[in-house]
């Protein structure tokens, strides 16, 4: 074989770190669908979920003894295939390798990821361990749906609260529709932050964040990271339970006035530059704009 085409062929080959187990390719079955939901409980009970556009995981408690400090944050993964393939490459045990389908490089951390959320309190930010009792209400194969619970938590010595949260994501959008019922011990109104991480890919420059407060939303373009790309994020709330933009040392806040033991809707979003649908931080900030969400529990 010639020099030149031998070089070709090697370039399309995905490379698998030894030790590892190859990507599976997705069967013909598999590739029909659009979305899926997979508790990965042979990975720490990591929860995947994802449609044709996006891909997201969060963390067992599992992961805090095995890989501290773990987080409540949301991840996101980049992704360049119409149908499920996290489950398929998190058995490789090499997902942060681009095995042709996408790839796992951003950093959560102990942050907030794209649209974990926190009490906001002192001017701190105050979270959840990670998920517990997850319930899965359909995986697929047009729509992600689901709900967890994370067990109660310290508000510094105001109160106690705890979360129910379901997770929808249907297919055809990079938004999951977050519908969140926080108890407390106290009656009192509760401002809820829900944050972007500032520095997902390794400690460097920490991304644009574009903040509109009338459209109750905020949208980040995160920074290069080599020639993995960059992953884009948005926070997407209800105008009318709006009450500011806020940070602290890891997270860009979006804030919300919530009342205890009510539901509350907010939407999440992600992208990969790489993946297709967005590659510049204009057509990820027309697409955020153009969203009119429902609000309604």
């Amino acid at each position: 074989m010639r020099p030149a085409l031998l070089a070709l062929v090697l370039l399309a080959v995905p490379v698998v770190a030894a030790g590892h187990e190859p990507l599976r390719p997705g069967t013909v079955e598999e590739q029909k669908g659009r979305a899926a939901v997979v508790i990965a409980d042979y990975r720490f009970d990591d929860l995947l979920w994802e449609n044709d556009r996006v891909a997201h995981r969060i963390y067992g408690r599992a992961l805090e003894k095995a890989e501290p400090p773990s987080s409540s944050g949301i991840d996101a993964w980049g992704k360049r295939v119409r149908w499920p393939f996290m489950d398929r490459q998190l058995r490789t045990g090499d997902q942060h390798a681009d095995h042709g389908e996408g790839i796992d490089f951003y950093n959560v951390g102990t942050g907030r990821g794209t649209g974990g959320l926190g009490i906001w309190y002192d001017n701190k930010l105050w979270t959840s361990r990670n998920y517990v009792r997850p319930h899965i209400l359909q995986s697929g194969p047009d729509v992600a749906d689901f709900t967890v619970d994370y067990d109660p938590w310290p508000v510094d010595t105001q109160r106690t609260v705890r979360e129910t949260r379901r997770f929808t994501l249907p297919a055809g959008t990079n938004f999951t529709r977050m519908t969140s019922t926080i108890a407390s011990s106290s009656d009192a109104e509760l401002i809820v932050a829900i944050g972007i991480s500032k520095r997902p890919t390794g400690g460097g420059k920490p991304g644009e964040i574009e903040k509109d407060s009338a459209g109750a939303r905020m949208s980040w373009w995160g920074p290069a990271d080599g020639e993995k790309g960059r992953m884009a994020a948005a926070v997407i709330v209800d105008p009318a339970t709006f009450a500011g933009f806020a940070e602290d040392a890891d997270n860009y806040l979006l804030l919300v006035r919530v009342q205890p033991g009510q539901p509350f809707v907010y939407y999440s979003g992600a992208a990969w530059d790489r993946g297709g649908d967005f590659a510049t931080r204009d057509a990820w900030n027309s697409y955020v704009d153009a969203q009119r969400p429902d609000f309604r529990p």
